[in-house]
Order: C-alpha cells, then structure tokens, then sequence
C-alpha cells in the first residue's frame, strides 16, 4: 500500500513539472503587444499544533511546501496555472495526517468573437479531508485562495484521497442580450489505502441567459448528473431546472441566485426511491482595492464520496472568504465553510464547519513570515467511523517563506 501510495505522489509530481514546463514554452509565444503575464511562487516551512479531544497530547507537525501561481496574460488564449504540494512530517503526538499532499489546477481557454471554450482540471491528492486555503491544509499556504465546494463531505483525519475533476465549457453570444453557454464535466474520487467508497461522476449543464438591462440578467439552467460506485452497479441520476437572477450593485458589488425542482432516482427503487426535492445556486462577489469578499451556497444531491453514511447524500453547503491588504506588506484574510449532509438511505444528519484567519506580513523583498488559526468541527447523529472527525480540532500554525513579489512579464 505505501508502494501504492508513493507511486500516486508521483504521478502527480510528473504533472506539476510539466504543466511547468508549459508554463516555461508559454513565454516564448508570440502575444498581443502589451499582453502582460503574472508570475507568483513562494517556497515555505510551517510548524503547526493540533490540538485535538481525539488526541491524548497535542499534534505537532512540520510542513515543507511550495506553491506557484500563473497567467499567461493571453487575452485570446488565457492560460491559468496554480499549484501548491509538499510533504507533512509528524513531530511529536500521534501522527494522523501525514505524508505527500498536491493541488493543482490549470484552466486554458480559447475566445473567438462569439464564442468561446474553456478546459479545466483540477487535481488533489491529500492525507486527510482538505479544509482551508488553496493548499487545502491548515496553517500553510501563501497563494490567495478562497474557499469552493468541498470534494468530501463528511471530514476525515487521516484518510489518503485523490479527486481529479474535469470540466469543459462552450460560450456562444447569440446577440447582444441572449448568450447560450453548456457545461459539461467528470469527477473521480479515490481512496488508495480502503478508507471510503470510490465515486465516478458525470454531468452536463446548458443554461440560456438574457440581458435585461444594464444591471440585470435573466437565466434558466438544465442540470444533470449520474453518479455510480467503483466495483457496483448501483446508480444514482439527478435532474433540475433553475430559473435565476444576477444583478450588479456597482462596479464592485454583484449577486446571483437561482432555484428549482430536483428530480432524484436511481436503479433501485428499494434502496432510493424517487424523490422530488430543491435545488438551489447563490453567490455574492465583493471585489475593491484593498478588499475582497465572497460568499456562496450550496444544495443538491450527489452521490457523496467517502463513508459508509454517505451513500446517497443531500449537501447544503455555505463558503465565504474575505481578504484585506494594508499597504504592500501586510494582508489579513478569514475563511469559513458549512456543510450540512443529509443521508438519502440513514436518516440522519452530519454537520461540519471549519474556518480560519491567516495573518501575513512581508519582510523586504524575498521574506514572508505568516501565522494562522483553524477550528474544525464535526457532528453527527450517526455513528460515523474511526477515521471520521468528531468533536473540535484547533490548528495553530507558523510559517516563513521564500516569496518573491509578484512578478509581472510585459511581452512584446
């Protein structure tokens, strides 16, 4: 199994290096005169406490990382790179969480005059359930990184997993007030070392929009997903229709909601019977000079990934992040999340929230020393299994970086 599990670290180093190496031939391409690319990396060592009702003393471990962030500045084809990965050594207490943990994400896009298409994947490989910041573990990371929809909802302590999710977009502007755009996306999960239920998950989402006015639109979506597990032949197939809204306050400020009927079966009746339910999308994006702001929810059925309570799941789930810069040197950021699991075969809820604030301040040009507090919690009304969090775990953590400034590359 560590053999397994090594190989895994691996492949996805192999990726890191050459998504890398795309980024490298991205510099030679010939661009749009003034076209400027953005360059962001920060080398690091976090020590961090974990103190934890699970533990019999407190958690203390030692994180090697780095992390790079990449536009190509391209305004026709716009490349996208960010990664963050390194290695997690227990120090003293029990050493739950431990080992090799990869993030990476690259979005490539092409526009065109009417239309436009956009490839996106992400993959994560992590030693325990991902929770703030774009690294995903609490007391690293010096990328901005605003919390999203997690991959696991029930939180785990030390349960190895690979999410690989693959989305492709089409765009079209059918005239100046009408745009017909379609989602369409593939999504594993996995767990090497036997800790959960491996999922597969395909889906696609049309959706029409149209301008009502300078600050309003109008839209109406089509979602379908069908989800089944490795090794069976169990299916679960959701289907919604939501009309929403999006307005823009002002230049900074704009929200967007939409809401409808969810249709939910499977190809066993016995086990989840048909059921009519809501389906639900909302965002709020605040965007200044100095303050950034977001929130989002939630709500839909999947399949869920991971314990055995989760098969079958509806997800209510909350983010929001802020971030705020004083002069060059100084940034304090805060994020929270909730998710709310509500088991389709158990009756039976499971409630998680973590959140956390991160203090960084920039020592000359090349030195970053950062502190940051997480709280995670976890609560069930079924008995979920030992690997699972229960009760609060608090991490504390310190870090210093090599992190030049921001790089910007003016091609010509």
């Amino acid at each position: 199994m560590m053999k397994r599990n090594t190989i895994l670290s691996i492949e996805l180093a192999l990726l890191a290096a050459f998504s890398l190496c795309a980024v490298a031939r991205a510099q030679v391409e010939p661009a749009a005169v003034g076209a400027s690319a953005k360059l962001d990396y920060d080398f690091g060592y976090s020590q961090t406490a974990d103190i934890y009702a699970g533990y019999d003393v407190p958690q203390e471990r030692g994180i090697a990382s780095g992390e790079i962030e990449y536009l190509n500045g391209h305004a026709r084809t716009p490349l996208n790179l960010m990664y963050s990965g390194g290695y997690i050594a227990g120090i003293s207490g029990k050493g739950s969480g431990t080992g090799f943990f990869q993030h990476l994400m690259i979005s490539q896009g092409y526009q065109a005059r009417s239309w436009s298409t956009t490839l996106k994947e992400e993959l994560n490989f992590y030693p325990e359930s991902p929770t703030t910041g774009f690294s995903g573990i609490p007391g690293v990371g010096i990328l901005p990184g605003l919390p999203g929809q997690g991959d696991q909802p029930i939180l785990s302590l030390n349960t190895l997993s690979l999410y690989n999710a693959v989305t492709a977009t089409f765009m079209h502007t059918i005239n100046y007030d009408t745009t017909f755009s379609v989602d369409g996306n593939y999504t594993s999960v996995r767990f090497p070392d036997g800790g959960g239920f491996d999922v597969n998950e395909v889906g696609v989402r049309p959706q029409v929009r149209w301008r009502l006015n300078a600050l309003n639109s109008a839209s109406v979506q089509y979602v379908f997903n069908r989800s089944n597990y490795l090794g069976s032949p169990f299916v679960i197939d959701t289907e919604s229709v939501q009309p929403g809204l999006m307005h823009v306050w002002n230049r900074r400020l704009t929200t967007s909601a939409s809401v409808g009927p969810e249709w939910t079966r499977s190809n066993n009746n016995f086990f989840i019977p048909p059921s009519t339910g809501i389906a639900a999308n909302g965002e709020i994006v605040y965007t200044g000079r100095s303050l950034s702001a977001s929130a989002n929810y939630y709500r839909s059925v999947s399949a869920g990934a991971g314990l055995g309570t989760q098969i079958g799941i509806r997800n209510n789930d909350a983010n929001a992040g802020v971030s705020r810069t004083f002069g060059r040197d100084l940034t304090i950021g805060a994020t929270a999340s909730y998710m709310n699991t509500e088991g389709l075969v158990l009756t039976g809820v499971t409630n998680g929230e973590y959140g956390g604030v991160n203090v960084t301040r920039r020592f000359g040009e090349f030195i970053t020393l950062s502190g940051s507090y997480t709280a995670i919690h976890q609560t069930s009304s079924l008995p979920l299994e030992a690997n699972a969090l229960k009760g609060l775990s608090q991490v504390i953590g310190f870090s210093i970086a090599y992190h030049p400034r921001e790089t910007h590359i003016i091609r010509k």
